[in-house]
């Protein structure tokens, strides 16, 4: 990463160093969905909050999810009834405030003879889930039967089917997005954003902790912030955070790693979300329809490592892809069909005794007193549950502080690119008046929702910015200048990784990388040697998405 400070840096993105003597009421350390989600619900009810996070937002656990945003109908099997009630809950709030993000889609679950799952046991389930989202503004699962299956998913595998039912729940395109645009609410209430700025430890007076050290990780500076109450919400990184405190041994964090292969439409391939019972295992597979790609996952394995580490390893991919090729015959997907792959850590509760399948996904609140007062961490959780996470978190703060919380404010507000009522003729509108194509117009709509006309706004003064970045790219240069100077990024990697999504492209926007720095570099200034170490670090960043390397051969004897 860069060590220079050449050229503007982005909005607040932890480049404003923070005053001296400055005391917030919190600090929450990790920008991932939870700590986010905390920081603007904090801030909405009157606190004054900084956030802090070792990388950028939505880098870690949100940025490698499965993107579904749903009840969790599994979780069911481990009784978890409040957490299902709870996630359809606030999926169907997700589907209100932000829904140039989170989209309802219909998921099919086949009837196999060979399912450890009877199908009358998933169709209690599905009546169950059904109660349980009471308040949904979707339709109810529908059964279909064996012929009625293969009419819709004509690639499936016929042998032993039974049949299929055909559920709804979300999808989140880009819960990067989702991320940031919990952050822009939270810095509109006055969150001061702190990004590449690692927490070095935390600041005690006796068994009080009164606020953090940390570095930041660009510019090389170290800097204290103080707080009366500090929210540790790092993630599978939680342990790491409390580990600069040697008074505190006790592991909370169990990471899994869950890896996704990305692949291109294959012969047969489904257009629903398929929900497969594993062959060899009864795990539930996934196979997803995403944008223009296919996503297949997900694992749940043991991972002690460093979480930024987590790769998709050998062992996954053939695991998947023998899964994937029976229920869909046709497929016949080999390591050569795969586009890329990513890795995530689920920061789950460090239950040594139970199977990474079977560890609840609910949240835990620790309270660290009364040996560290005024400290909290969260371990586990789930993106679709994040907003009742940190409502409950906020309320804990505001106990932390002697005071009684005020109404929770967040239930109800929209989130920023969602401020448009007529999705179609905003869109029209869009292209209509700015003379851009219509395929950039709505890749621009579905990824700032309202905010597009803000994006191509920029173009107007320097059209040029209004052309895609490549021959086979529907993004534009607008995209890049608009996201750095208004989405706390600084680094090149933040933006399109995170903010234009360009990374989700076949090539992980290898074939437009020098074309986005030379824009960063006339916006911002940027000397030769910014520019290129930019583009070489985002490089060696996407790295972490290449397909595992072929196993060596075998030697003749």
């Amino acid at each position: 990463m860069p060590a220079t400070t050449e050229g503007r840096t982005g909005d607040l993105g932890g480049s404003t160093p923070p005053a001296p003597n400055e005391i917030f009421d919190v600090i929450v350390v990790g920008a991932g969905i939870n700590g986010t989600g905390t920081a603007r619900d904090a801030a909405a009810r009157g606190l004054r909050v900084a956030l802090v996070e070792r990388e950028d937002v939505g880098s870690g656990t949100s940025n490698y999810s499965g993107r579904l945003v749903h009840g969790g109908l599994r979780y069911l099997e481990q009784g978890d009834v409040r957490l299902v009630r709870e996630s359809l809950r606030e999926r169907e709030r997700l589907f209100r405030l932000a829904p140039h993000l989170v989209k309802p889609v219909p998921l099919m679950m086949p009837f196999y003879r060979h399912n450890k799952r009877s199908k009358w046991a998933i169709r209690a389930a599905m009546l169950a889930y059904d109660a349980l989202s009471f308040d949904k503004s979707t339709n109810s699962h529908f059964v279909l039967s064996r012929e009625e299956t293969i009419k819709r998913s004509p690639g499936i595998n016929q042998d032993g089917l039974e049949g299929s039912a055909i559920f709804m729940d979300g999808q989140v395109v880009w819960s990067e997005r989702l991320c940031v645009e919990v952050a822009l609410a939270a810095r509109a209430d006055g969150v001061k954003i702190y990004t590449h700025a690692e927490v070095d430890g935390l600041i005690s007076d006796g068994q009080t902790v009164k606020g953090i050290r940390y570095t930041d990780r660009i510019t090389g500076e170290r800097h204290a912030l103080g707080a009366r109450v500090v929210v540790n919400a790092a993630g599978p990184w939680v342990d790491a955070v409390l580990a600069s405190d040697e008074r505190i041994t006790q592991r909370f964090i169990g990471g899994t790693k869950g890896s996704h292969l990305i692949v291109r439409p294959f012969p047969g391939a489904p257009t629903d979300v398929v929900y497969y019972e594993s062959h060899k295992d009864g795990r539930l597979v996934l196979v997803i329809p995403w944008g223009d790609q296919i996503m297949i996952g997900t694992t749940d394995s043991r991972y002690d490592g460093d979480p930024s580490e987590a790769r998709a390893d050998r062992s996954e991919v053939e695991y998947l892809f023998g899964e994937v090729n029976r229920l869909v015959p046709g497929a016949k997907l080999t390591e050569d069909d795969i586009l890329y792959t990513y890795a995530g850590v689920r920061p789950l509760p460090f239950v040594p005794d139970k199977s990474e399948w079977n560890v609840s996904r609910s949240h835990v609140i620790k309270d660290h007193a009364p040996e560290h007062r005024g400290l909290l961490s969260l371990i586990g959780g789930k993106l679709t549950t994040y907003r009742s996470l940190a409502e409950e978190a906020t309320d804990e703060v505001f106990k932390q502080l002697g005071a009684k919380p005020p109404r929770c404010l967040t239930t109800g507000m929209p989130f920023p690119g969602a401020r448009v009522q007529n999705w179609a003729r905003f869109t029209d509108d869009l292209v209509a008046t700015s003379g851009v194509a219509r395929p950039v117009v709505e890749r621009l709509v579905g990824i700032y929702g309202s905010r597009a006309g803000d994006v191509l706004a920029v173009g107007r003064d320097d059209p040029s910015l209004l052309e895609p970045l490549g021959p086979d790219s529907t993004c534009i240069g607008a995209e890049v200048v608009f996201t750095w100077d208004n989405e706390f990024c600084r680094t090149l990697h933040d933006v399109l990784l995170r903010r234009t999504m360009i990374v989700h492209t076949a090539d992980n926007g290898a074939g437009v990388v020098d074309r986005a720095a030379d824009i960063l570099a006339r916006h911002l200034g940027w000397g030769a040697n910014r520019r290129d170490s930019e583009v070489a670090d985002y490089k060696r960043y996407i790295e972490r998405f290449a397909k595992p390397e072929p196993a060596p051969a075998a030697h003749a004897a």
